[in-house]
């Protein structure tokens, strides 16, 4: 199967590179010639555009940044719709609003094109080895189709429903670690304040009911002070942005979702938007005059 890929990212490019291992035949666009010409040396064909990679593939993948990337990359100039024969299938990686997921694929529907949503979940490392979380929305016999294809860049290739499901679930997804991140925060600051070691507290409740996947990733980032980033705060504040708005489309409340973006506001207005998003932590240390170390 030939596959088109545009988006060679910190994501995209190991995703990309993971495909061509697996045999797929590939054909990359982006704007960043560097990584194309690193993913065109693993075994993939260059596209100058993506109406020149969609005339070539059955289906394309694009894994950019926000909503108006992928608008772009499906209808803009030189975009998918373009180059795309009726029957090519577009399964849209990025993480971005459902809304726009179905207003993109109603547009690409008048063409004969078909869409799905398959955000994923797990950042750089998962992406590398081939074991991101996947969500995907859209026709079940879609998902069905390439579901072999979507595993051999993930851990979990889940079907959430109707397209703009993925996204759904994926603003589902950073909601709950935002709040996690936020509450670890919280947690380790308060025990800091007290006079206990927050490293022994955070091994104290790691295995009771307080323990949690976003716990044993980020409690030790916040004790080691190691903000390198492996989901940048820039990047979650997309996110939020992304889920507040889906969120007030439907009037469906979100008030912690709306307390952390005002968390993550203060963090980027103090230039650490870069750092990874355990970087919520400053934020606690900074309303408490103090710092979460052992």
């Amino acid at each position: 199967m030939k596959v088109g890929f545009i988006g060679l990212g910190i994501m995209g490019r190991p995703m990309a590179k993971n495909l061509l291992k697996a045999g797929y035949e590939l054909v990359v666009n982006d704007f960043n010639k560097d990584a194309v010409a690193d993913v065109v040396s693993c075994g993939a064909v260059a596209a100058s555009s993506g109406a020149e990679a969609a005339s070539q593939c059955e289906v394309i993948i694009t894994m950019v940044p926000n909503s108006p990337h992928v608008r772009a990359a499906a209808l803009g100039e030189g975009g998918i719709a373009e180059g795309a024969k009726p029957g090519t299938v577009l399964i849209d990686m990025s993480s971005i609003d459902p809304t726009e997921s179905k207003a993109i694929g109603a547009e690409l529907a008048k063409k004969g094109i078909e869409m799905m949503d398959c955000p994923v979940s797990g950042g750089e490392p998962k992406a590398i080895d081939g074991t991101l979380s996947v969500m995907c929305g859209g026709k079940k016999e879609l998902f069905d189709k390439y579901y072999d294809m979507l595993m051999v860049m993930a851990g979990s290739v889940v079907y959430v429903g109707e397209l703009g499901s993925g996204n759904v679930a994926k603003l589902a997804n950073q909601i709950v670690v935002a709040v996690n991140i936020a509450a670890v925060s919280e947690a380790l600051t308060f025990a800091k304040k007290a006079g206990t070691d927050p490293e022994l507290v955070y091994q104290a409740i790691r295995g009771g009911l307080a323990g949690s996947t976003v716990m044993d990733a980020k409690a030790p980032m916040m004790l080691a002070r190691n903000f390198k980033p492996g989901f940048r705060i820039e990047l979650h504040i997309k996110d939020l942005n992304n889920a507040l708005n889906a969120a007030h489309a439907i009037s469906s409340p979100v008030p912690l979702t709306g307390q952390l973006m005002e968390i993550m506001q203060g963090l980027k207005a103090d230039g650490f938007e870069k750092e990874d998003h355990s970087s919520i932590v400053k934020y606690y240390e900074k309303i408490a005059n103090t710092t979460v170390e052992s």
